[in-house]
């Protein structure tokens, strides 16, 4: 089966031990995941991102963590573009999303950035024309601000509550490439009363 969808996977996150296991490197994670299960074992650094080459379904497609920290995002994505020869058209991103509760995932095509460092990075780098795999990690209890509720550690139940919803991330994010962003939204944002 020809890929319908995007060839380039952007997980978005930190790079360092001290942000693993953080609501943050969601990103990461997925991609992570993603690069288990198709035996990718070589990363190479280039553009200032980790880059995973491999095939599914016969044709190419990469894997890319950039290496800048969150808010530079962008620029590794930009620089890779040029590099490999790819257009905004052929990039989905995964990320963390505070406005999903905790295990939600749903795929957007486009849109606004509402405040995450990271995408508003590669809205100045690439626009927002982009396709996404948010995943949901809910809002911050009582006073906690956000920015230390995604870089707080979690242990626990709530890191094997967290490491369920990347491991559920993971067909999506194939199925989107595979089969295209508009059949994976219709089939994963079949229900979206859950969100708020």
């Amino acid at each position: 089966m020809k890929l319908k969808g995007p060839q380039v996977i952007v997980g978005l996150g930190n790079p360092g031990a001290e942000y693993a296991d953080t609501r943050h490197n969601a990103g990461f994670a997925v991609v992570d995941a993603l690069a288990a299960e198709l035996g990718i074992k070589y990363w190479k650094l280039v553009a200032n991102a980790q880059v995973g080459e491999t095939l599914l379904e016969g044709d190419p497609i990469l894997l890319v963590k950039p290496q800048t920290f969150m808010n530079l995002s962008g620029g590794p994505v930009k620089g890779l573009s040029g590099r490999y020869n790819f257009d905004v058209d052929s990039v989905l991103v995964v990320h963390d999303e505070l406005d999903l509760p905790a295990g939600v995932i749903r795929l957007k095509l486009g849109g606004g950035h509402a405040g995450h460092k990271g995408l508003r990075s590669l809205h100045q780098s690439l626009g927002p024309d982009y396709a996404r795999v948010r995943v949901g990690i809910g809002r911050p209890p009582g006073r906690l601000q956000a920015h230390s509720f995604v870089l707080q550690k979690m242990r626990g139940s709530e890191l094997e509550e967290f490491r369920v919803t990347i491991a559920q991330a993971v067909p999506i994010v194939r199925m989107a490439v595979v089969e295209g962003i508009s059949k994976a939204m219709n089939e994963y944002n079949r229900d979206e009363r859950d969100e708020r």
